[in-house]
């Protein structure tokens, strides 16, 4: 099926809208001007005819040989335009033609009575003549010489639909004109109307991925095309952010997937070096490379996870558990290690505090915070982890560790993908510089917030707060 579009530019459709509404708004002037004019006219007539006839009641007499007569030495109304020479009859109640004056001649004028026509004051309709005359005529009901009679007096309506016609024949010649000039003027109201949108077009044509620093220009903030223009700067803004950060990642990445491949070269090539190596020598290069892979592999599968999980492709599975389990197999996985560094690991958990989250997630979550903790606590210090529920309706979980702390100017950035307080140092300890990004992911998507604060020299705490459900109760 073919759709119709009009191939018209805006500026064009609001030009032919003005005038389409304009037009319609002047036909319907005129026709409502053209018949209040009609009407008027018509009840002006009305008026005469009343006063005639209130006059002819007068004039009337019968003559001797019982003839009814008129005196014909009446002009009402010689000034009035709108007055022409009046129709005149007057009928008996039976409908006998008493007289008509020589205007009307032969010609009857209305036709049979109705019923109650005249009766108890003056009856005023619409009639036409024999000929198609179109008539205003009054009657009423009036005794001559104690003789019941009906009178009705007419007046010419052709006069004033002469008018009426002339009046909406002008109007109606003069509206292509009216309309010709009404489009123009819409026409240049439009396209001045339209200038910031065209200085938007040719400022966006020339915004490329390289310019998005760039902005449209804003000429007023408070009118429709001020506000749209600010969306779009808004939105200009997240794409820098966004392909800034997209930028880095790649960077970073590079760096990150060159460093441990630049180290499994180097060992290979000193390895291949060697000419007389012995077994137990292969094996710690073979053992060095390995760990290399073993680090490239973790990066892989980091980025893999940050990928899928930028384009929505990580499903989440929210289940009830007790925040206590996690928190107790969190610990347990990280016992040897943090026994193996001289390290206590301490937690505390409601037994009733029930998070409400897709359980994998939140585990892998946690478990890279507590994973940094022990990388950055000191040999003989402490990192202990807590749940408890809070008054807002959310679990909390708390890791905090007594290691160096993070500067105020970095907290905020912690979070961010492959950023390192101190590089050397987290790369020395294995780390990739996603472990704090995809926790703050997993949190996230389940609903929740993740935070930290710290004090230099005194140790950190980062803060989960996950949905809480109604705690599990015994039955009965």
């Amino acid at each position: 099926m073919i759709h119709w579009r009009p191939p018209y530019s805006v500026r064009t459709r609001l030009t032919l809208l003005y005038v389409a509404v304009l037009a319609a708004t002047l036909i319907l002037f005129s026709a409502f001007t053209s018949t209040y004019l009609l009407w008027h006219l018509r009840d002006q007539l009305t008026h005469f005819a009343i006063q005639d006839v209130e006059t002819v009641e007068g004039l009337l007499f019968f003559d001797a040989q019982g003839h009814l007569q008129l005196r014909e030495d009446y002009h009402n109304h010689p000034e009035s335009k709108q007055v022409q020479e009046r129709l005149l009859e007057v009928l008996s109640p039976g409908g006998q033609v008493l007289y008509r004056n020589s205007r009307l001649g032969h010609q009857e004028l209305g036709g049979t009575p109705f019923a109650g026509e005249g009766e108890g004051g003056y009856s005023p309709r619409s009639a036409r003549l024999a000929d198609g005359t179109r008539l205003r005529l009054v009657s009423r009901q009036h005794t001559v010489d104690g003789h019941p009679t009906l009178i009705r007096l007419a007046y010419s309506e052709e006069s004033i639909w002469k008018q009426f016609e002339e009046l909406l024949g002008a109007l109606m010649l003069a509206l292509p004109a009216l309309l010709a000039l009404a489009g123009l003027a819409g026409y240049g109201l439009a396209r001045r109307a339209l200038i910031p949108l065209e200085a938007m077009t040719r400022q966006a044509e020339r915004i490329t991925s390289e310019q998005l620093h760039e902005r449209l220009p804003v000429h007023n903030p408070d009118d429709e095309f001020g506000r749209l223009a600010a969306v779009f700067n808004t939105m200009l803004a997240r794409l820098e952010r966004s392909f800034d950060q997209l930028r880095r990642f790649t960077a970073d990445a590079s760096h990150e997937l060159r460093t441990p491949l630049a180290s499994i070269r180097s060992v290979g090539e000193a390895g291949l070096g060697q000419n007389s190596q012995s077994s137990a020598a292969y094996r710690d290069v073979i053992g060095s490379m390995l760990e290399e892979v073993g680090r490239l592999t973790e990066l892989v599968d980091s980025l893999l996870l940050v990928s899928r999980a930028d384009a929505g492709q990580v499903p989440v599975h929210p289940t009830a558990f007790p925040a206590s389990e996690l928190i107790d197999e969190a610990v347990a996985l990280f016992e040897a290690l943090a026994e193996e560094r001289g390290q206590q690991l301490a937690l505390a958990a409601e037994p009733l505090a029930m998070v409400y989250a897709d359980r994998v997630l939140i585990r892998q979550a946690l478990l890279n915070i507590l994973h940094n903790a022990i990388k950055y606590t000191p040999p003989g210090g402490s990192i202990s982890v807590r749940g408890q529920s809070t008054a807002g309706g959310m679990v909390s979980v708390q890791v905090t560790d007594t290691g160096p702390g993070i500067p105020p100017g970095d907290c905020a950035k912690v979070f961010d993908r492959f950023y390192r307080v101190d590089a050397a140092r987290s790369r020395a300890a294995g780390g990739v510089g996603l472990g704090l990004a995809i926790a703050k992911w997993a949190v996230e998507a389940n609903g929740g917030q993740i935070s930290v604060s710290s004090t230099s020299g005194e140790g950190t705490t980062f803060t989960m707060e996950l949905p809480q459900v109604a705690p599990l109760t015994d039955a009965g």
